[in-house]
Formats: C-alpha cells, sequence, structure tokens
C-alpha cells in the first residue's frame, strides 16, 4: 500500500519585539561607549556577539542577555508571528560594521571606525525609535531582487 506523506505542518516563525528592544538599547549604548571612550575592544565584542546571533540565533549571546537581564529592566516578552529571518540579517549587517568599526580604529583610522560606530548607533536609535528597520529593508530588497534574476 502506497501513502501519501501528510502535509507538513509548520508553526509560524516568532519573533519577540522585546528581545529586538534589548538588541537596539545594547547596540547603542555599548557602541556609544566605544565610539566616545574610544574602545574599539568593545565595538569587536559586541560586533561577534551580533553576528553569532545572526547566524546561530539559538546560540546568541545577545538572547542570553535579553533572557538574563530582560525581566530586570522591565522588559516583559512581546512574541508575534514574524518570520525573524529580516532581524537576523539587519543584525548580521550591524555586526559586520562594528566590526569594522573596531578594526579600522584599531589600525589607527580611529575617525572611519567613529563613523561607523555613529552609523549603526544612528540605524539602531531609528529602528529603536520609529520602527523602520534598514537592515530589514536590505533583507527584503535582496529576495525582490533574488527572486527577479531567479524567474527570468
Amino acid at each position: 500500500m502506497i501513502t501519501s506523506p501528510s502535509p507538513t505542518h509548520t508553526r509560524p516563525a516568532k519573533t519577540d519585539l522585546s528581545a529586538l528592544k534589548f538588541n537596539q538599547l545594547t547596540v547603542v549604548f555599548v557602541t556609544l561607549l566605544a565610539v566616545i571612550l574610544s574602545l574599539p575592544v568593545l565595538a569587536l565584542i559586541l560586533g561577534l556577539a551580533m553576528l553569532t546571533g545572526a547566524v546561530a540565533p539559538d546560540v546568541s549571546p545577545m538572547r542570553a542577555a535579553y533572557r538574563l537581564l530582560g525581566r530586570g529592566l522591565g522588559l516583559k516578552p512581546d512574541v508575534v508571528d514574524e518570520d525573524p529571518r529580516a532581524h537576523h540579517f539587519a543584525q548580521g549587517v550591524g555586526g559586520v560594521f562594528l566590526l569594522a568599526s573596531a578594526l579600522f580604529t584599531f589600525a589607527g583610522l580611529s575617525a572611519v571606525g567613529a563613523v561607523l560606530g555613529v552609523l549603526v548607533i544612528a540605524l539602531a536609535a531609528l529602528n529603536l525609535s520609529q520602527k523602520i528597520c534598514v537592515g530589514c529593508l536590505m533583507y527584503f530588497q535582496y529576495r525582490r531582487l533574488r527572486y527577479v534574476v531567479l524567474h527570468r
């Protein structure tokens, strides 16, 4: 007897908006300290943490910090049915910019490092205050371009 496989029921992907807020606040304040105090090691560590979270969200240091500190800061989980891939992409972009910021500062090009750090601060603050995620917009444009190119 041949049976057809049952349809796979996938749960909608979930995103915790409070975790995103925690990440954005962390990025703004840690990067601000890195830029003001000219401490590229802070940008380096934060950039690596962000890249880890972008590539392997289950072992994200940012997620661990949120779980440890979020409630103490008054953040309660606000989980919505939203695919987190765009946010992971945006986190990866921010992580790359922070790594570049740290490397330029270590190389003696502190002005370039500071500009990259300030750019990350500005974009995280924009997301935090206006809910405009530029990295997410980049992700959706990439997906759109990929679709157009592959379906010619």
